[in-house]
């Protein structure tokens, strides 16, 4: 099995219970030298393609001057939108602010996925990159 989305990819890989081999000694085996990976019945790997800093802290700074968050908060790019007190219209308006300030514009489908400061900021740079090419 394994899911998809526009920044990172994911695999599970299922480990068959009625294999001879246990899930620890398949990861033993397949992972020489790193000990134990997981206690449940997967493997999960995950790979990110990080936006830049910048557009981060840029996607940081609106998002704090949308919600009137003061300065001391702590904005990472994992934050919530709705942790961080957002609700549907104050997600609508970040999405509508990060359209004005970068000149792109983001598909309804794509702005309904956007619950993080990083998913944001992921999701502006593949639509810049798009729209230089």
């Amino acid at each position: 099995m394994a899911s998809f989305s526009a920044t990172s990819l994911r695999f599970c890989i299922p480990i068959n219970q009625a294999n001879k081999m246990n899930h620890n000694q398949l990861l033993r085996r397949s992972f020489p030298g790193r000990g134990l990976l997981s206690n449940n019945n997967a493997f999960h790997l995950r790979v990110s393609c990080a936006a830049k800093p910048e557009t981060v802290d840029k996607v940081c700074s609106i998002v704090r001057k949308q919600l009137a968050l003061p300065e001391t908060s702590e904005l990472t790019p994992e934050s919530k939108f709705a942790a961080l007190g957002a609700d549907s219209l104050d997600t609508v308006e970040i999405i509508m602010t990060l359209e004005e300030e970068f000149s792109i514009n983001i598909e309804e489908d794509n702005a309904q996925n956007i619950t993080t400061v990083q998913e944001a900021a992921d999701l502006i740079e593949d639509l810049v990159v798009k729209q230089q090419s």
